[in-house]
């Protein structure tokens, strides 16, 4: 999943991004509001991790303008504001989840966790003959196998599988997988889809995945 991290902490910002990122996220950092708005302008986020107070435009603000543009993208404010108001009118503004900081991380985990799983709620089964992906169980069966894929090959295999017949550049799938601030190059989609179709092949799929030489790839 990519995740967006707004806050302005110098402490905690950063070990939310370490912390996210071992658990299999891309995730982007910002120290402010308006970084905030940008970064939700150019990228599509699975989840948002909010402070509210934040320089140079609050997160109410963030909030405002993110559900104005009609996005999806789930919200989990974290705040200091401990105020029955202060919660009720973050979850007025479009938040979906509230905790009050001081928290504790595997309570952080479980909120962001049962975000991610309600954003999946019925959502079909994507199929594509006898290969299954359950997108709120994060499982994928080739008839009754289940296929054990790492986070990111299970994202790039997902994203390929709602966009049939889209064919995307190495460039475009990079950008879905990775966070703004990866010092990898986007040649590492190479090895993904290498790892990815291995396990695919083994599993009796070896075509699945299809190459169009000079503009990408597509699961038709």
């Amino acid at each position: 999943m990519r995740l967006l991290v707004v806050e302005d902490s110098p402490l905690l910002g950063p070990s939310l991004e370490r912390g996210l990122r071992a658990e299999g996220h891309a995730v982007d950092l910002a120290g402010d509001g308006v970084t905030a708005c940008e970064f939700l302008r150019r990228y599509p986020y699975d989840a948002m991790l909010l402070d509210l107070g934040l320089p140079q435009r609050d997160g109410g603000e963030v909030l405002k303008r993110l559900r104005a543009a009609g996005r999806d993208t789930r919200v989990l404010v974290l705040s200091a504001r401990d105020q029955v108001e202060d919660r009720v009118g973050a979850l007025n503004l479009g938040a979906d989840d509230y905790l009050v900081k001081p928290f504790a991380w595997d309570e952080l985990l479980a909120r962001l966790n049962a975000l991610l799983r309600r954003k999946s709620e019925g959502v079909p089964l994507l199929r594509h003959g006898a290969l299954s992906l359950d997108p709120a169980t994060r499982l994928v069966r080739v008839d009754a196998q289940l296929l054990a894929l790492s986070p990111r090959e299970y994202a790039l295999l997902e994203l390929l599988l709602r966009a049939r017949g889209q064919v995307f550049s190495r460039a475009q799938l990079f950008e879905h997988l990775y966070d703004a601030a990866s010092a990898t190059s986007d040649k590492v989609i190479e090895v993904l889809l290498s790892t990815l179709r291995a396990k695919l092949a083994q599993a009796g799929l070896p075509e699945l995945i299809q190459t169009r030489r000079g503009f990408g790839y597509v699961v038709e």
